[in-house]
């Protein structure tokens, strides 16, 4: 494919009794427009004996962006927001200065058998609102736009494209787009991007200039206007990007800011578990997640 920069494989790596796949950053491409760090989680499926349970845990400097295909979440954080996330819908948190959350199984399916699989993200802030007050919206799956073309389903689950705008309060230029093939597609939606642009394969598979790619690998764009692609029967893709940032982002555990200092002292609050910085979440005060401790050569 002769405009892919780069193609990457998805990597697994255990969290609890969960397999999570680290999509970004990876050492040869820190970022993707404002996108700074994206996960695959799952697909998990769970006994009544297991449960998701992330206790809560800080972020700074970023947006946070949850989308599930399967299962549900819920989310507490420190601003008082308590909602049960399900496929199609979006969580949209903006952590700023600083916010505290927890994601957790729902009451309601503790005690039974459940599936979890999704799609967690991390949009950096422009420089100018990396200490903004924190934010949490949640935007139901009928509010997101989809439209069909030639037998192509797309949603624009957040930012700008195709002439049309997504609910979610981003607060850069950015686009995250799922596409979904029943019968083998060409795709040609170059003229409609912006910036940087990355692919992911969920299931199925395209090819391109001759080339083939198959689930779990991203495409990063040398260009995103000439984005093109044939997409084979049942394939699902996600492509996001958007406009980079000037300064760098700098990334320690859940912080994202462009000054180190700032970072420092983030890691600082949490482990003094300084409330000003860091108020407990509402409704999950009795445990946390500690910061964790370099790694010793």
């Amino acid at each position: 494919m002769s405009n892919v920069e780069l193609i990457l494989e998805e990597r697994a790596a255990d969290i609890g009794n969960f397999m999570v796949g680290r999509l970004l950053p990876f050492r040869q491409k820190r970022s993707v427009g404002p996108f700074t760090f994206i996960d695959h989680m799952g697909p998990a499926n769970m006994s009544k004996d297991q449960n998701l349970d992330v206790a809560p845990h800080p972020h700074i400097g970023l947006s946070t962006l949850t989308y599930l295909f399967e299962g549900s979440m819920q989310h507490k954080d420190s601003l008082g927001s308590d909602i049960e996330i399900k496929p199609g819908a979006v969580n949209w948190m903006t952590a700023g200065k600083g916010v505290v959350h927890s994601e957790r199984t729902p009451d309601y399916l503790r005690n039974t058998e459940k599936s979890l699989h999704g799609l967690q993200i991390w949009v950096a802030l422009p420089k100018h609102l990396e200490k903004s007050e924190p934010s949490f919206s949640h935007i139901p799956e009928e509010d997101i736009p989809s439209w069909e073309e030639d037998g192509a389903k797309f949603k624009l689950i957040a930012g700008k494209a195709f002439d049309k705008e997504s609910p979610v309060p981003v607060h850069s230029e950015l686009y995250f787009i799922e596409i979904k093939t029943d019968k083998k597609q060409q795709i040609n939606i170059g003229k409609d991007l912006y910036g940087e642009s990355a692919l992911y394969i969920l299931e199925g598979g395209i090819s391109a200039d001759g080339h083939s790619y198959e689930p779990k690998h991203i495409l990063i764009a040398k260009d995103s206007t000439l984005c093109s692609f044939e997409m084979e029967a049942n394939t699902t893709v996600y492509i996001f990007g958007g406009e980079p940032f000037e300064e760098e982002r700098f990334i320690f555990w859940n912080f994202v800011n462009s000054d180190k200092t700032v970072i420092e002292q983030a890691k600082k609050d949490w482990e003094e578990q300084n409330l000003d910085a860091f108020p407990k979440v509402v409704g999950d005060e009795e445990e946390y997640v500690p910061l964790p401790r370099p790694r010793r050569m």
